[in-house]
């Protein structure tokens, strides 16, 4: 089953998030900060980490950062919904995909569906 590490500070979002990935039958970890993201990355192995990006402590794109240090491997979404730090992720995870809010709950499992359908897969290798 694929993992999933979500970091989202808002509790009502986080909770839409992690019942609609555990429906399309992800596992998910959800945390509501980047620095609680750390502990999980140091020990369980995560196929995507999900994360917001203006988030309190630490930022989605610092956390982002720090998981490619932890677990390379592991891929990266941001969800956000300013505009303005899109750029500035694009430029400091360029591989992670980006995902502006507003967005429909179905949207974001197809865009993980998306990055783990095996043609997907391989273009990574």
């Amino acid at each position: 089953m694929i993992r999933i590490l979500l970091a989202e500070d808002e509790q009502a979002m986080r909770e839409h998030l992690t019942r609609a990935l555990q429906k399309a039958n992800y596992e998910v970890v959800a945390v509501d900060r980047g620095t609680a993201a750390i502990p999980h990355l140091e020990s369980e192995q995560f196929d995507l980490l999900l994360t917001d990006i203006v988030m309190p402590e630490m930022d989605g794109i610092e956390l982002a950062q720090e998981c490619a240090k932890i677990s390379p491997s592991t891929q990266v979404m941001f969800i956000t919904g300013f505009s303005g730090v899109t750029l500035r992720a694009g430029e400091s995870v360029p591989k992670a995909k980006i995902l502006s809010k507003p967005f429909h709950l179905k949207d974001l499992v197809l865009e993980v569906d998306r990055l783990f359908e095996p043609d997907s897969l391989s273009d990574l290798n």
